[in-house]
């Protein structure tokens, strides 16, 4: 027996003094409804109503048990109200995971921006560089860069991830341009040191159709992508950006793309969720967002014609 079912019909048959109405009301048949009550009587061990043919009133026991789950009923009625217009309204709260390197220079703005269109959701993002999936982090949306997530959840991809080698004009003047990868030995270079390992990473190269790994002597490294780009732009050293943060120095002028023949761009960044149809219209309405924003957003990669016009970017390693 499903009780709290049998306690809902009860409840409305009290109501409405009629067995037939408050089965016609919760949507099944009399001979269910009266089913249900009397199951709900043999396993309390009492009779909860007096009938006759026309009528029924409740017994002592009755006015007890109608008394004590009223409030219940009436909560639960309400959570499920709110459920069903969670799939109806673009407010609750909203759950974000996002790793660090990617949100104040792509995800950021327009995030801020969903916020003061749909004021009633309740946003909490977290930015965090190590790897996590949307259960750990009881998040509704997350976004990574790199592969696509692990099995257990839907990955759209947004935008590739151009690994440019680049320098400011300052430092290009006073260090002259290398224009080969071991030309690179030669000079001041900066490190990026992963939230999840500790390590330096090695710098990428495209070289002919392989992708070759080079271990740089770093003469600065830091543990915070937007750090190192503002030690680039500053002038001290080369550094191996994510196009995501070098493109806008490049078209301001703040930074020169260095051997773009040998570019990698094999990782992207990734929108992940689960199956939408589980989703409340807020979390549906935020990818949707997103995605229109995001979505092959040139801001946020050179494009071709770009990389053809940067130094050196047609001569031979």
């Amino acid at each position: 027996m499903n009780e709290v079912r049998a306690i809902s019909i009860f409840a409305r048959a009290a109501a409405l003094g009629n067995l037939r109405k408050a089965a016609v009301d919760t949507g099944i048949s009399p001979q269910a409804a009266s089913h249900a009550v009397m199951q709900l009587e043999k396993s309390l061990g009492v009779r909860l109503f007096h009938r006759t043919t026309r009528k029924l009133s409740l017994t002592e026991e009755g006015e007890q048990l109608l008394q004590g789950v009223g409030p219940a009923l009436t909560m639960l009625s309400a959570a499920l109200d709110d459920a069903r217009r969670s799939k109806e309204e673009v407010a609750g709260p909203l759950r974000v995971s996002a790793p660090a390197a990617l949100g104040r220079t792509v995800l950021w703005p327009s995030i801020l921006e969903f916020a003061a269109l749909y004021p009633e959701v309740q946003l909490d993002v977290r930015f965090d560089d190590h790897f996590t999936d949307l259960i750990s982090d009881r998040a509704d949306v997350g976004f990574r860069g790199g592969s696509p997530p692990s099995e257990g959840a839907i990955a759209r991809r947004l935008l590739p991830i151009q690994l440019v080698v680049c320098a400011s004009p300052a430092y290009l003047e006073r260090y002259g341009v290398p224009k080969t990868i071991d030309e690179l030995d030669a000079h001041r270079c900066t490190g990026y040191r992963r939230a999840n390992t500790g390590k330096q990473a090695p710098w990428e190269f495209l070289i002919g159709s392989e992708i070759v790994y080079r271990e740089v002597a770093a003469s600065l490294r830091a543990n915070d992508i937007d750090a190192e780009t503002d030690a680039v732009v500053a002038g001290l050293a080369i550094g191996q950006l994510g196009s995501f943060s070098a493109v806008s120095h490049v078209r301001a002028g703040r930074l020169v793309p260095l051997l773009t023949q040998h570019m990698t761009e094999r990782e992207s960044i990734y929108i992940y969720y689960r199956h939408r149809t589980e989703q409340p219209l807020r979390v549906r309405t935020f990818i949707d967002f997103m995605v229109a924003r995001l979505a092959d957003n040139s801001d946020f990669f050179l494009k071709a014609s770009e990389l053809r016009t940067a130094p050196g970017a047609k001569r031979a390693r």
